[in-house]
């Protein structure tokens, strides 16, 4: 059996990247012959050291050709839909694409070769089934939940997420000013921590990022490994997040986070989530049991503040978002992958 995968984003490093790679994976173990198209061989590299995966039996090769000879084709739109020729195809949607024409005859026509569409959330999938005329189904992703531990932990708040202000920002710039607000307060004894990839062209916001932690205990881990990542998250006692901050939900949706990999990883190590109310976030986060949602900036503050002062809640909290993690393991993806099939 062989399986074809194809996703335009792959060199981003991002979590739909750890989406294609848990779908690859799981068709690996199924027993199929796995071919993922990328022109650089290595990629392979560098996803094993992001995500924490052994690729050495998957193939990267040049060009998958659609599915064409394949039973298999696993497809992550870029927002258009392709014409796909494996026995079996499944669309995937990691981006709640809106206004895009998705209901035209011509797509309506090449939806004819899909078997099932895919949704990284049930808020990717509210705009994806309205936009193109569809009922996709959810599949929540893949978490390496099971390499990601508490360790002993220090006072440290921890976002993690690419340094970008492209179409998704993930407003480092936002949580380093709260940050500050906070230190001012009388936190002087905690530190944020920023990690994520560096994408082509973000220096200058690395530099501004730099500027404006000047005299703070701010500090930026860039292109961090997984192995890292783990040590971060193990030790971070909070997660803060302002993905979607500034944007409207119903209109600028693709700039919400359209599932959060890492409020996953995070919650796995015992690390608290305060997260922005809006996109994935509310899938995972259980507002005042398993974290804390929020709204306005400085509600982000008083909330952190309020779980600082508790120790007891914040123990509770960690324990329970522990458990909910455990919920996104691999092997209920692989198990719930190969059942559309």
């Amino acid at each position: 059996m062989r399986a074809a995968i194809f996703n335009p984003y792959l060199d981003t490093l991002g979590g739909g990247e750890r989406y294609t790679l848990g779908v690859a994976s799981t068709l690996q173990e199924a027993g199929y012959d796995v071919c993922l198209e990328w022109k650089n061989i290595e990629i392979k590299n560098k996803l094993e050291k992001r995500f924490g995966l052994d690729l050495s039996g998957i193939n990267f090769i040049p060009d998958v050709g659609r599915g064409n000879g394949y039973d298999v084709c696993f497809w992550v739109s870029d927002g258009s839909v392709p014409v796909l020729h494996a026995r079996k195809n499944f669309l995937h949607f990691q981006i709640p694409f809106h206004n895009v024409k998705g209901n035209s005859l011509i797509n309506k026509m090449k939806l004819i070769r899909i078997n099932k569409i895919i949704c990284n959330s049930i808020f990717t999938k509210m705009f994806i089934d309205k936009e193109y005329g569809v009922n996709s189904v959810v599949l929540y992703p893949s978490v390496n939940v099971e390499k990601i531990k508490p360790k002993r932990k220090s006072n440290a708040i921890l976002f993690v997420g690419r340094f970008s202000q492209l179409t998704q920002a993930k407003n480092q710039n936002i949580l380093i000013r709260a940050f500050k607000n906070f230190y001012d307060k009388g936190y002087r004894d905690w530190e944020l921590i920023l990690a994520g990839g560096i994408e082509v062209g973000v220096g200058d916001y690395i530099t501004k990022l730099e500027k404006m932690a000047q005299g703070y205990p701010v500090k930026l881990v860039t292109s961090p490994s997984f192995k890292e990542l783990v040590l971060l998250y193990g030790e971070a006692k909070i997660f803060w997040s302002a993905v979607g901050f500034g944007a409207s939900e119903e209109k600028e949706p693709e700039k919400m986070e359209h599932f959060g990999i890492s409020v996953v990883e995070a919650m796995a190590a015992g690390c608290v989530p305060i997260v922005f109310n809006g996109g994935g976030y509310k899938e995972i986060v259980k507002n005042g049991e398993s974290g804390f949602l929020w709204d306005k900036e400085s509600e982000l503050v008083r909330k952190t503040q309020l779980l600082i002062n508790d120790s007891k809640a914040l123990r509770e909290m960690s324990s329970k978002g522990k458990k909910i993690s455990e919920s996104f393991g691999h092997e209920r993806f692989a198990k719930e992958f190969i059942s559309l099939i």
